[in-house]
Formats: C-alpha cells, sequence, structure tokens
C-alpha cells in the first residue's frame, strides 16, 4: 500500500515552484544530465496536463559553465565565476528548451537577483512577467544572474531563491529536488542512529538543528538552506518538500499525495498570509479615494480596482507600494499594491483602461490594485 502525508497540501497545490540542485542538474560535475533534465521536463509536463503551473528554479549555471571551460575545481575569483556562469547558461537555457519543447511546452529563460525582488517596482514587474507566462502556457526557467551580480555568487543559494520565487507567484508548494532522500533528525552519513523526518511544521526551530551545513563541492546550498527556505516559502502560506531529485515520477507522485521525501508544512494559509500582510503594514506612502460604485464593487464583490473608479489620488509613492483605498468619507476600506505610481494613477483618474496608452505612452495592467494584491480592512 503506498504510503500518504497526512497533509493534503500537495494534493491541492495549484501553483509548484519546482527547484532542482546543481549536482543533480549536472550529475556531480560532469556536464549537463541530459536524460535527468529530459525527466523532470517530462514530469513538469505531467503536472502542467493535470492543470497546475509550473515554475522551475534550476542551478548548474556556474557548474556547466566549469565544466565547458575544463575546470575541474570551483574558483574562488568573482570574475572567473561570473565567466563560468555565463558560459554556462547558454547550455543550461538550451537544454530546458529542447527538453520542454519535446513536451509539447514552451519555455522563458528568466534571470533574477535578490535585489530584484528588494525592489518594490522591479518586485511587481517579476512578479508580473511570471504570472502572464504562466497564462501563456510557458514554463519560466529561473536562475540566480550570476553572470553579474557579486553578492549572489558569494552568498547566494537557489534554495533561497526558490522560496522567493514561491513568495513572489503566491505558489502554494515548493518542491526542492536534491540528491539527499529528504531531512534527517542528524546526518545519516555519520550517525546510524539517525531518524528520517517525513512531516513536520516549517519554521520549526528544532529543524535548523538537525540540519548540517554545505554538502557538496559543486553548489552552494546544504540541508541548512533548504530548511531555512522552506521557513521564508511558508511566510507566504507555501509548504515545501524536500526529496530525492532522481526518485521515478517524484512531481506526479507528490501532487497525488505519495510520502516521497520530507513535506515541512505552513501553517498560515496561503491567501491569509499575503493579506495579513498587507493588512499589517505601516508605512503606506498614499492612498486613493473611490467612488461609491468602486467601493461597493471592492466590498461586495471582491473586485479590482479599476483607475475609472478613483476620484483623487493622496500622498507621493511608486509602482509597488502599498497604499490605502478610502471611500468619500475618508475611511479606508482597502489597502494594496499598487500598479502604478501617483503620478501615474493621478493621470488615470476616471480614465477606462483604453485611454492608458494615450495617457502614459504605454499600456501595463488595468488595475490599479488588483484583488490579488488588496485586502479589504473594513
Amino acid at each position: 500500500m503506498t504510503k500518504k502525508f497526512s497533509s493534503s497540501v500537495l494534493r491541492d497545490a495549484k501553483r509548484i515552484v519546482v527547484k532542482v540542485g546543481s549536482s543533480l542538474v549536472t550529475n556531480d560535475g560532469r556536464g549537463l544530465d541530459e536524460v535527468a533534465i529530459g525527466e523532470w521536463c517530462r514530469q513538469m509536463a505531467h503536472l502542467i496536463r493535470d492543470g497546475r503551473e509550473v515554475i522551475m528554479v534550476s542551478s548548474g549555471a556556474i557548474a556547466e559553465g566549469m565544466k565547458r571551460l575544463g575546470w575541474t575545481v570551483r574558483p574562488k575569483a568573482i570574475q572567473e565565476l561570473q565567466a563560468a556562469a555565463a558560459v554556462g547558461q547558454m547550455g543550461l537555457a538550451q537544454m530546458y528548451e529542447t527538453k520542454l519543447r519535446l513536451n509539447g511546452l514552451g519555455s522563458a529563460q528568466v534571470l533574477l537577483t535578490h535585489a530584484d525582488l528588494a525592489d518594490r517596482e522591479r518586485y511587481l514587474n517579476a512578479r508580473s512577467t511570471l504570472l502572464t507566462l504562466l497564462k501563456l502556457g510557458v514554463v519560466p526557467v529561473i536562475n540566480e544572474n550570476d553572470t553579474v551580480v557579486n553578492d549572489e555568487i558569494k552568498f547566494g543559494d537557489n534554495d533561497t531563491l526558490g522560496a522567493l520565487v514561491a513568495n513572489l507567484v503566491d505558489a502554494d508548494a515548493l518542491v526542492i529536488l536534491t540528491d539527499q532522500k529528504g531531512l534527517f533528525t542528524a546526518d545519516p552519513r555519520k550517525d546510524p542512529a539517525a531518524k528520517f523526518v517525513e512531516e513536520a511544521q516549517a519554521g520549526d526551530p528544532s529543524l535548523e538543528a538537525m540540519a548540517g551545513g554545505a554538502g557538496s563541492s559543486i553548489g552552494r546550498g546544504g540541508m541548512i538552506t533548504k530548511i531555512l527556505a522552506a521557513k521564508r516559502a511558508a511566510g507566504s502560506g507555501a509548504s515545501t518538500v524536500i526529496a530525492w531529485g532522481r526518485e521515478t515520477d517524484a512531481l506526479p507522485r507528490l501532487t497525488q499525495g505519495v510520502s516521497i521525501g520530507t513535506l515541512l508544512v505552513a501553517q498560515t494559509p496561503k491567501q491569509q498570509a499575503r493579506k495579513q500582510w498587507m493588512a499589517d503594514h505601516l508605512q503606506m506612502r498614499g492612498a486613493v479615494v473611490v467612488d461609491a460604485g468602486a467601493a461597493d464593487k471592492l466590498r461586495g464583490e471582491g473586485k479590482s480596482l479599476l483607475p475609472i473608479g478613483m476620484v483623487l489620488v493622496e500622498g507621493d509613492f511608486s509602482r509597488g507600494d502599498v497604499i490605502a483605498v478610502r471611500d468619500a468619507t475618508g475611511v479606508e476600506i482597502a489597502r494594496g499594491l499598487a500598479n502604478y505610481s501617483s503620478s501615474e494613477a493621478r493621470l488615470l483618474c476616471r480614465k477606462p483602461s483604453s485611454e492608458f496608452e494615450r495617457l502614459l505612452g504605454y499600456a501595463a495592467e488595468p488595475e490599479m490594485l488588483h484583488r490579488d494584491n488588496l485586502v479589504l480592512t473594513r
């Protein structure tokens, strides 16, 4: 009888971020593992045919670049790491494009840095791009932009990036495929009494005590980075599973609830976590005042806020800032992430989306605040 996880979070997951480590992608540094990458792409296609959305976060650019350059030892000089990333990224993107295409899927290369996700406007731009790709049925293949950014190579790891992407797109689950079976109470290579952890609560401090340091000469991560990534992902309501990447049909079986690897369950539901963050946001730089019709649609129908319903813009804010929404009496009824700056919003007040390009010189989102990025406060 197939053993199942007690939690249904993976069976219910509609949007999944899959992260694969360097040692798996490059077969322990021997070069891109064409068979393995093809297998993961086949599994992702299975998930998409099942009605799910999938984003891939793939390590391996530096390791593949090292192989192509004939280097057997990871260099320490930043410029050499950047050169290896530049060389390896070409092969990595080409491999995913080829294998996803064989499974009837399009792919898109997306290079991100931690700075992209820390800056409010770039955060919202990245989010909009990734969500658009998912709507188009294209699989985003994400890696850190190691070619140009020093800090990500020195200190970054794609476990953390996977968690940040899960936060960015409101994923339901983060699947970290690695060269380990999952989390043990101690290093099983050193302690024969170590017990396997099948299921636990993400963010539990005892998990960090169990995890060791970096364990691979190829990648930069280790079990501790995966535990911390699960904790970060849980902040937006995404649960995490850490599993062996060469397990047969790992992704389809996980979404059937089969117990593979270690499941770390987020304690706060996804929508509640995101909306709580916005509700608790203290540093709002501005507000928009809306007419009665817009207020009713927000309160009663759960709609997005369109600029045609705005009558006044207050304060000075940028795209991506959290702003308040007030009714005609001045009462705050909602707050959320602004798709337009205050100067742009003033031009768009009382205007339909058909006028946006004429007024701004470009047309972006039709909403001032998308319903996924706002929370009712009254």
